[in-house]
């Protein structure tokens, strides 16, 4: 087994590197300062120098400003609040990369300017006189850590196309500083390639000492008997990724996948049971939920397990059942994991045909900016093009809903909108349903129920943090059961994992206790050994069988988890 770096090695292993980067620092600094004799003299003072004899009014006011972003405050402020947003969304370990990386590239900044002692340019400067030396340039160095890393976070968590831009203009942001610097005439040249090497060798430096933990290698289960599927989306799977997909799969030794193309009238429902009759054992759904719903409301009640390739907008299944992001790894970290039974949801209402949902269900202003997103901006941004759609219907006037949970007396509330989970967490990382589970064999409901911005701020602040506060009149209200109607004053939007079913008054929610097998990679730290939480397993399984006990019309004829 491959052994992890405990945390007190990693801790030596970034002091050592940190040691390393400042004496490169220091000794370049002193060469460039202090060449030996007749090896080189540097030149450096015509560049500032005809910079600063071609000096504009607009160009002066841009660089003021682009300088701004980097100064010590900017930088301080913009560090803190990137770092608590992180938190509060949970995310320690990028939250770790931003602020590591900004301190320790200042620290080393500090230590070079005070050891090397460099002059600034001889020429008019814009900036004055500031305490610290020429090299490195602390404005280059820090806007690289800052920005640079939080570029990279964009890339590495984000999906769809507008990751890249986003990413490119964060980058884009220490070679402006730099040039500001240079214009100002408060550098020469090397300060400021010597600071952007600073920062990023920070960030490279934390970034390795943050890190994840890596997975020991999963020994390849059996495969199973029968070939396996790939049900994509021809829309978000385009002929190169299925190939990669399709090499996947091969590689874990089996056979050349079944290529199933999900047909646009029924998510690659079709597709699924055919492969389902064609003898697959292992059913891959490589779109988004969509596309995952379809093949596992085809697949629910068989033996038949569900690989899920996150290629879509949401990807709320496999972000909740910790997938990686990436659909090649995901397929393959899958293909070397074990099966597990999960819950389904019923969904049914007026106007409304019985179908399954996976994920989340819902009705008002969720389901409204469903509706009202482009499918195509959804190709291109990937989910943030929610906020866009969202941004008309935060004026919605709440509606009368009337909630029955189990059965019990009906309670009405004042609302904007209901979701209904059998997972809870949305994008980002934030916990809509915070007691979610998607095999505990229970539904949870949420009513969001603001009133004015006071109500949304507090709404907002619920949703990063995780505080309740019970009653009717908390800004979100929570419910859990087996079976959840909802009835409405009249007629709005409903959405079932993110698709748009049609406006309507009911709708009905019923969980379907270990309806689906999935196929899910081991757990960080473990190979095949079996699971050591049997004590947690038994109450979770003794619930699920008394939750499907209670509900034998729900039934699916699914069998126990399977270990």
């Amino acid at each position: 087994m491959t052994r992890t770096r405990r945390p007190a090695a990693r801790a030596g292993a970034l002091a050592v590197a940190a040691a390393g980067q400042g004496t490169l620092l220091v000794a370049a600094g002193l060469l460039i300062t202090h060449p030996p004799a007749g090896w080189w003299d540097p030149g450096e003072n015509g560049a500032t120098s005809w910079l600063a004899a071609h000096r504009t009014a607009a160009l002066t006011t841009g660089s003021e400003w682009l300088s701004a972003l980097a100064f010590t405050p900017a930088i301080v402020t913009a560090t803190a609040l990137a770092v608590v947003v992180l938190l509060l969304l949970r995310r320690p370990r990028p939250a770790a990369l931003l602020a590591g990386a900004v301190a320790l590239q200042a620290a080393l900044f500090v230590t070079a300017a005070h050891l090397v002692d460099r002059a600034r340019p001889d020429v008019d400067r814009l900036d004055g006189a500031l305490p610290t030396s020429s090299f490195p340039s602390g404005h280059v160095g820090a806007a690289t850590a800052l920005y640079g890393g939080l570029g990279l976070l964009v890339l590495r968590s984000a999906r769809g196309r507008w990751r890249v831009v986003v990413c490119a203009l964060l980058w884009t942001v220490p070679v402006l500083v730099a040039a500001s610097r240079l214009y100002r005439g408060m550098h020469h040249p090397t300060d400021v390639l010597a600071g952007a090497l600073n920062g990023a060798a920070a960030l490279w430096a934390v970034s390795r000492a943050v890190a994840a933990p890596a997975r020991p290698p999963a020994r390849p289960a059996a495969a199973p008997r029968g070939p396996v599927a790939l049900v994509h989306n021809p829309v978000g799977v385009d002929d190169a990724l299925l190939a990669r997909l399709s090499a996947a799969v091969t590689a874990h030794g089996h056979r050349p996948p079944l290529l199933l193309p999900a047909a646009a009238e029924d998510g690659g429902r079709a597709a699924a049971a055919r492969a389902v009759a064609d003898g697959a054992r292992l059913v891959a759904a490589c779109g988004g939920d969509g596309t995952v719903t379809a093949c596992a409301e085809a697949l629910a009640g068989t033996d038949t397990a569900l690989l899920v390739v996150p290629c879509g907008t949401g990807n709320l299944l496999a972000r909740n059942l910790g997938l990686s992001t990436d659909p090649v790894e995901a397929l393959t970290a899958a293909l070397a994991g074990r099966p597990r039974r999960i819950d389904l949801m019923h969904a049914e209402g007026d106007g409304l045909p019985a179908r399954a949902a996976a994920t989340m269900a819902g009705m008002g202003l969720d389901a409204a900016v469903m509706a009202a997103t482009d499918q195509g901006l959804k190709r291109r941004l990937g989910w943030p093009a929610y906020l866009l759609g969202a941004a008309g219907h935060l004026t919605d006037r709440r509606f009368v809903l009337t909630v029955s949970v189990d059965g019990a007396a009906p309670v009405r509330r004042q609302v904007r909108t209901a979701v209904v989970g059998n997972v809870g967490t949305l994008q980002g990382g934030v916990r809509l349903l915070p007691d979610a589970a998607p095999d505990d064999g229970q539904l949870d409901l949420v009513l969001v129920q603001p009133y004015g911005p006071r109500g949304w701020a507090g709404t907002v602040l619920a949703l990063l943090t995780g505080a309740r506060r019970p009653g009717p009149a908390a800004p979100l209200e929570h419910f859990r059961g087996r079976r959840i109607e909802l009835t409405a004053d009249r007629p709005h939007p409903r959405q079932c994992d993110g698709d748009p079913v049609g406006d309507g008054r009911t709708l009905v929610l019923t969980v379907r206790p270990a309806a689906l097998l999935v196929q899910l990679p081991h757990p960080a730290g473990e190979e095949t050994a079996p699971r050591q939480d049997a004590g947690h397993d038994a109450a979770r399984d003794a619930a699920r069988d008394a939750a499907r006990d209670a509900l034998p019309a729900a039934r699916t004829g699914a069998g126990q988890e399977v270990a």
